[in-house]
């Protein structure tokens, strides 16, 4: 028993240990039919992705958020339906496809702000 709990540890640390830093705000800039829009993730410190999502338009909270070494999801509901995120974070750029609440993808950047 006690083996299978060092194990378990062991494993959950070298996840913890693989899995990309994404605490911090993040910002981009959406490039729409109706213009830009400016788009501002906001991360908590800690394991698992949680945290904020405000844009010009809507705002919600993250949900669903996965960390998986530089991949990264989650999802915002913003009342008018659901976004989804999904990408990659390298040092202090996140590299996301946003798919809209019609389905529609948009490819979006972001900058980790210091």
């Amino acid at each position: 028993m006690r083996l299978i709990l060092i194990m378990a540890l062991a494993a959950m640390t070298v996840l913890t240990m693989n899995a990309a830093d994404v605490a911090g705000a993040w910002k981009g800039t959406l490039d729409t039919e109706m213009g830009a829009l400016t788009m501002t993730i906001t991360i908590k410190a800690g394991p698992g992705v949680e945290g904020d999502f405000t844009s010009d338009m809507v705002q919600g909270q993250i949900q669903n958020g996965k960390l998986d070494g530089d991949k990264i999801s989650f999802q915002v509901d913003t009342g008018y339906g659901k976004l989804g995120f999904e990408g990659t974070v390298a040092g202090d750029q996140m590299k996301l496809t946003l798919t809209g609440t019609t389905g529609n993808k948009y490819p979006l950047i972001c900058k980790r702000q210091k």
